[in-house]
């Protein structure tokens, strides 16, 4: 009917409109205008309730929303199947017009949460990665909006569309701290499409490394000189090395990331495929007067992982250490963990793995060797009781270039296509 209706607007009052008849003209629009706003939106408003009804029995629904869909539904059935009641008891046509102008908007809501509540079906909750659910450290209201908007899949879903922006930072105090363990122990954090990057001459050990630095004016390379008004905060990315078993590239995947600014946290996680990105209450790396460096990472009631360490240097040519479990030298182990370009994750509902290429250019040299204690309850789940060995880089340029997917094929065998995101 709807169809009908617009059809015959279309074929037909432009040129009696023109005539400038009024009389003919509304006594030809009223079937049109029963067709479309009457007969149409009142079959639409049966459609709606099986919609309702086939994302209730699918699960994709919440209790709040019977209510509300109810009510929904038989507003439009009232502003529109109101036109053909009789003439008494028929609502105006100012009524019916402040009508859809008010239920369009509840509907766009409808929407919205039906859709958030689709894509959380392909996107469901991890225990880390992109979907680990974001708790931010302020309890009030702006922290659990924030909690709507970081753990939103439509959100992210409109985020992906966005053009990926080159990003520059003069690091500086890169603390490594890092894990040789049993393989098992990481090979469950691999998310499918990737395959853990094994060591040792017998392959039974891998490699967690969390690092944690302190940014100098994180922003988008389009700034210029204008990035230095921008503010440096502390960041730390927990990771493990992994290989794209089809494509044959190396790089990491990060189990989690935390800095201790919101709007840096926020900006990461919907704009950025491989940087699962959580929130701080507070964040130091300091050098104490003896010489120590001292590293905390304190999320509060948020979702990032917990860390206390107090570092001193030690010896520049180490010859022991837990990373003899699998390295045969101190360069050996370097040479694995420091060279890492690549961030590797996965969007099985794209049938894809993003890479996101950036730039260190870190001389391995330029690592110096840290002794210490470390305490983090975060990193005790992962590793167990394996010891940690740390090393500290004093400066880094930091560059994110791009952002490539490739795309799984349906054959195995067949080379993967390949889609830039950049901007130059």
């Amino acid at each position: 009917p709807e169809q009908t209706g617009e059809f015959q607007f279309i074929l037909h009052a432009p040129a009696m409109a023109q005539a400038g008849n009024a009389a003919a003209y509304a006594a030809f629009e009223a079937r049109p205008f029963l067709l479309t706003s009457a007969w149409g939106a009142c079959l639409y408003a049966v459609a709606a309730l099986f919609w309702s009804w086939c994302f209730a029995a699918a699960g994709t629904w919440r209790r709040w929303m019977t209510p509300f869909a109810i009510t929904l539904w038989l507003f439009f059935a009232y502003i529109s199947g109101g036109l053909l009641l009789p003439p008494a008891l028929r609502p105006s046509f100012a009524f019916v017009a402040a009508g859809n102008a008010v239920g369009f908007v509840l509907l766009m809501l409808w929407f919205t949460v039906v859709t958030e509540l689709v894509l959380r079906r392909s996107r469901p909750d991890g225990a880390h990665g992109r979907e680990q659910p974001w708790r931010h450290p302020n309890r009030r209201l702006p922290g659990r909006l924030a909690d709507l908007l970081a753990n939103s899949r439509l959100v992210r879903a409109w985020c992906e569309l966005l053009p990926v922006t080159p990003m520059l930072s003069d690091i500086r105090d890169v603390i490594y701290i890092n894990y040789v363990v049993p393989a098992e122990r990481l090979a469950a954090l691999v998310p499918d499409g990737l395959e853990l990057q094994r060591i040792g001459p017998d392959g039974h050990h891998a490699l967690l490394t969390f690092l944690t630095f302190r940014h100098g004016h994180f922003g988008p390379r389009f700034l210029g000189p204008l990035r230095r008004l921008l503010p440096s905060p502390v960041q730390t990315n927990w990771r493990i090395y992994v290989r794209d078993p089809v494509t044959g590239h190396d790089g990491v995947y990060f189990v989690t990331n935390a800095i201790d600014s919101t709007v840096h946290a926020l900006g990461a996680r919907l704009l950025s495929e491989a940087m699962p990105m959580h929130v701080l209450k507070r964040a130091d790396i300091r050098l104490l007067p003896d010489g120590a460096f001292q590293v905390l990472l304190d999320p509060g009631a948020g979702s990032g992982p917990a860390m206390a360490a107090q570092l001193r240097h030690g010896d520049q040519h180490p010859t022991a250490g837990p990373w003899r479990e699998a390295f045969s030298t101190y360069t050996e182990m370097l040479t694995h963990c420091v060279p890492q370009d690549r961030a590797l994750s996965c969007q099985p509902w794209r049938n894809r793995v993003t890479r996101q290429e950036i730039i260190l250019e870190i001389p391995l040299d330029a690592c110096e060797p840290l002794d210490g204690i470390v305490h983090s309850p975060a990193a005790e789940a992962i590793v167990g009781d394996a010891q940690p060995f740390c090393f500290r880089v004093p400066r880094v340029s930091f560059r994110f270039e791009r952002e490539d997917h490739d795309l799984r094929q349906q054959s195995s065998t067949s080379t993967p296509a390949a889609r830039s995101r950049s901007a130059s």
